[in-house]
């Protein structure tokens, strides 16, 4: 477990990511991300059942990484 200064956020491409945060221990699949504060004790790697692919994103204290949730409509005319 580690702690340092500012954001992380990951996001699961393929397997499965076992993340530790805190006093919560996660199981993140594809297409599923988190974010959170570096300060708060982590660690996160495979489960063990096979390889995981996932980006990771690190941002400075305060700054903060946001995802769309979807499409934005077409403006109309």
């Amino acid at each position: 477990m580690r702690t340092h200064e500012g954001y992380d956020w990951v996001y699961v491409l393929d397997g499965k990511l076992r993340l530790v945060l805190g006093e919560h221990d996660l199981l993140l699949e594809p297409g599923e991300a988190a974010e959170f504060d570096t300060r708060t004790p982590h660690w996160f790697g495979a489960t063990g059942a096979g390889p995981v692919e996932y980006l990771s994103l690190i941002g400075r204290q305060g700054e903060r990484a946001h995802i769309r949730v979807g499409p934005k409509a077409p403006l109309s005319e």
